[in-house]
């Protein structure tokens, strides 16, 4: 991991009210990830995993403790400012894909740019350069019907990647693909981990997702019961 720390967890609670009084998600969880991770947060359905991952992602708030991401509190933002967060420096992976049916690849793609005012030669460039990275150029004038899973997801990773995020966030990004699209996905995230020193933080309890992970924090009962280095 190196030096730069980007995300900071701190005595971080989230609770959920309940009929019957509240559902505690997460309880006590103190992390820190660096520049360039390829981490992952694994753990059985309810562990907190989606939780935390929202969190990260300025989707929801912290209960109790602090949620530092690029140096921006959490429990600080306002709407206006989240959204400004995640417009600007996070990406987000799903695994239902989240196209727009009725555009094509690049304007799925172009879809997250339309925001950041840029020139269209410039942000043409974006997302040519993102559907490169993926081997989708010759799909620039499909749409999703006309795609298989993988190439889906590959337009989501696209779409995610455009802008050049210092943070991507993947919920179980493999969950409705077979094993082989599901490495040629994971490779390709491996890859632009590489070379564009992105921070990629999953969501997941996939055993193919967990064979790529460069550490591995293990959720259980929204407490973190192991945190691993690995060398794999």
């Amino acid at each position: 991991m190196e030096n730069t720390i980007l995300i900071s967890i701190e005595a971080l609670r989230k609770d959920f009210p309940t009929s019957g009084g509240s559902f505690t998600a997460l309880n006590g969880i103190d992390l820190k990830f660096g520049k360039a991770e390829f981490t992952g947060i694994v753990g059985p359905s309810g562990s907190g995993k989606t939780t935390l991952l929202n969190i990260i992602g300025s989707l929801d708030s912290p209960s109790e403790g602090r949620a530092i991401v690029l140096g921006q509190s959490i429990s600080d933002l306002n709407p206006k400012q989240a959204a400004l967060l995640r417009r600007s420096k996070l990406g987000f992976i799903f695994q239902s894909y989240n196209l727009l049916p009725v555009y094509t690849v690049f304007e799925n793609v172009e879809f997250p740019l339309l925001l950041l005012k840029l020139d269209d030669n410039h942000r043409r460039k974006m997302v040519m350069d993102s559907l490169e990275w993926l081997g989708l150029t010759d799909k620039v004038k499909s749409k999703p019907a006309q795609l298989s899973g993988g190439e889906c997801q590959r337009v989501a990773i696209a779409r995610a990647m455009v802008k050049k995020p210092e943070i991507v966030l993947a919920d179980e990004p493999t969950a409705n693909l077979d094993a082989a699209n599901s490495h040629n996905i994971l490779k390709s995230m491996v890859q632009l981990n590489k070379e564009l020193g992105t921070t990629f933080i999953f969501a997941t309890h996939d055993d193919k997702v967990i064979g790529y992970l460069k550490r591995k924090i293990s959720l259980v009962d929204g407490k973190v019961t192991t945190d691993e280095i690995r060398n794999n």
